[in-house]
């Protein structure tokens, strides 16, 4: 049997995805990939189904790419598959909400910014993790640039600093830090069970339409510079440090 990797549940009006990978702190395989995708397509097609919660089980709501399957394949179908998906995510005839209360790391940060609104809890962390592995976050500058200020993606992008749900918020980068990711999400999907299901899909693409507009004219320009990346040398020794949990060659 597949392992399921994506718990699907609908209430009132809400379809719930969770990331359920704990192994791999929820990395986006090819399998999860695969799976998350089908759960949108199924939300987008159920007409009971206003919005979208994208969550997670676990301390890490996504840790980026599988790092395990980037070194032993390569990249260049796993890049054409997360890029798929967070167009997915904005294309989406209705809302899709993040409900964070974890780490976020790399292309995590892909996902939050496809998302329309972003909630994190106090347990949340954020980082462009690309720069400390030899990376560079090439494919979800997409989906964060146009969120964050320049200032913010200048500093973030290029230091690979860790922040906080307060400093993602003030960036940017998400819509709301709270201090109670439950009633603060529950706040938000209500507010959208309100919503008449004609309005939020007359509305949404007023938000994406510059996004989309960018992403088909960028992306496959991005897939090739990340599947270069991955498969060059400073790289390879990027992710074989961070995966036996060592400095790499050129830390100093």
């Amino acid at each position: 049997m597949t392992e399921q990797l994506i718990q699907y549940s609908a209430d009132r009006g809400i379809a719930r995805l969770a990331l359920d990978s704990p192994h791999n702190r929820n990395a986006l395989s090819a399998a999860l990939l695969a799976q998350l995708a089908q759960a949108l397509a199924t939300a987008a097609a159920d007409d009971e189904v206003r919005a979208v919660e994208l969550t997670h089980t676990g301390t890490t709501f996504c840790a980026g790419a599988d790092l395990t399957e980037a070194r032993e394949g390569g990249m260049q179908a796993g890049t054409s598959r997360v890029l798929d998906l967070l167009r997915e995510i904005i294309a989406m005839p209705k809302p899709v909400v993040a409900s964070i209360d974890g780490h976020v790391r790399a292309g995590g940060m892909g996902l939050v910014g496809a998302c329309d609104i972003a909630i994190a809890g106090p347990a949340s962390t954020f980082a462009f993790s690309e720069v400390r592995l030899g990376l560079a976050p090439a494919m979800i500058s997409l989906t964060t640039l146009p969120r964050l200020t320049a200032r913010a993606a200048g500093r973030y992008y290029l230091t690979g600093e860790t922040f906080d749900a307060a400093a993602a918020a003030r960036i940017g980068l998400i819509t709301e830090a709270v201090d109670d990711i439950d009633a603060g999400t529950l706040a938000v999907l209500d507010a959208l069970r309100s919503a008449s299901p004609q309005g939020l899909r007359e509305t949404k693409p007023l938000l994406t339409a510059g996004l989309l507009s960018a992403f088909d004219a960028s992306s496959d320009a991005l897939a090739a510079q990340s599947a270069r990346l991955f498969a060059s040398e400073e790289a390879r020794e990027g992710m074989q440090a961070f995966l036996a949990r060592r400095p790499p060659r050129w830390a100093v």
